[in-house]
């Protein structure tokens, strides 16, 4: 497939800080790319060869959108996928697949293709809409405390709640969701998957991350994960295996918990470059997002090792803040050495909204956390 400087246009489906992140890999090697999202103000809308706007979820503009494209991919999971069936019907080239993103973008479905799978993941029940859940407990089959999540369109912990009591319940949308049992964890891990329509396969380093106890979102990604080797080795094996049931095509984030048996259990999973590949950008040999090109343009696998150890830490807006953005002390977290920031280009700020990252590296693991921690206290994401 002749990719390089010539009229193949690679086609993205969604076009946030993800896609702006893959485009900078699509620049450094001239492939000419084509993007949708329903905004105006997209941040990929600078560095694409050609900008489009529009639903991503109504199937005659997803359709018309990759008639028009030699490959078509994501950065965002939630797309028409009956647009996609009719393409890949028609011999477009779609990854990842519709297939696999229907299975994806239901969480019980997905849930579901684990157990059927015999990949290890936490018990869960799935109910039609929440309103069955209290009927449930009232019979006595749910003991608090246990997991809530939507079904549909939960992201950067949208749609996920802990429940500890009948009061929780009654305050749900009624919904499809699933509940999950409450796994006593030691921490969070994940895995990023690579795989090219070739069937090769690859894995970057397993990394820990640490999330923010009241907007369950993720603050720092560590690599490498600061856990027992023979654990690591578990976790990339559990991961493959996802890969490979899925039949998937790109990459694929598999997010995990580890128990305090040392047990792994799959908790969910990302077909697309993910938040917890960032630190790859500085720390990695081939980042995730040439990886992802890589995978979908069928071309050979880059090496996935660190070349150091990196941390990520998320840059997400103030509490308190609502409008155009302000990025305080930026300056003196330049200063630092290793220290590397991403803004993703939104103009507007709000509480807990993903507005960058920050990369740290140093050949010392110990250090480049203390430094995130430093990174983390100096800059605030603020309105003006």
């Amino acid at each position: 497939m002749d990719v390089f400087s010539s009229p193949f246009t690679l086609g993205i489906l969604g076009g946030g800080q993800l896609g702006k992140m893959l485009l900078t890999e699509t620049r450094k090697w001239d492939i000419r790319t084509k993007v949708m999202d329903p905004s105006a103000e997209a941040p990929c809308r600078i560095a694409c060869n050609e900008f489009v706007q529009g639903d991503l979820l109504d199937f005659d503009t997803v359709l018309a959108f990759g008639k028009d494209v030699d490959v078509l991919t994501i950065e965002i999971e939630n797309v028409n996928v009956a647009a996609l069936e009719t393409l890949e019907e028609k011999g477009k080239k779609v990854f990842p697949s519709a297939k696999t993103l229907k299975t994806i973008q239901n969480k019980g479905v997905q849930k579901t293709f684990y157990e059927e799978n015999g990949i290890p993941t936490s018990p869960f029940t799935r109910f039609e809409s929440s309103s069955e859940i209290e009927k449930a407990y009232k019979e006595g089959n749910l003991s608090f405390p246990f997991v809530w999540k939507s079904a549909r369109f939960g992201y950067d912990g949208q749609g996920v709640k802990v429940l500890r009591s009948q009061e929780d319940i009654v305050a749900l949308p009624d919904v499809e969701c699933l509940i999950e049992q409450f796994v006593d964890f030691v921490t969070e891990l994940a895995v990023i998957v690579a795989r090219n329509p070739s069937g090769e396969m690859v894995t970057y380093p397993v990394v820990e991350m640490e999330f923010h106890p009241e907007a369950n979102q993720v603050e720092y990604v560590i690599c490498p994960a600061r856990i027992p080797l023979e654990i690591a080795e578990k976790a990339r094996e559990t991961a493959l295996l996802v890969a490979q049931k899925m039949q998937h095509v790109g990459l694929l984030a598999v997010e995990m918990f580890l128990t305090k048996t040392n047990d792994i259990l799959v908790n969910e999973v990302a077909p697309r470059p993910h938040n917890s590949g960032h630190y790859s950008i500085e720390a990695s040999y081939t980042n995730q997002f040439e990886q992802h090109l890589r995978a979908v343009l069928d071309m050979p696998l880059g090496n996935t090792d660190s070349k150091l150890a990196g941390v990520m830490v998320n840059l997400v807006g103030a509490e308190g803040h609502t409008g155009d953005v302000r990025y305080e002390h930026m300056e003196e977290v330049l200063r630092m050495p290793g220290v590397t920031p991403h803004l993703y280009g939104k103009k507007q700020t709000r509480p807990f909204r993903k507005m960058g990252h920050v990369t740290i590296v140093d050949l010392d693991m110990q250090k480049a956390r203390t430094i995130a921690q430093e990174v983390k206290e100096k800059i605030k994401v603020v309105s003006r």
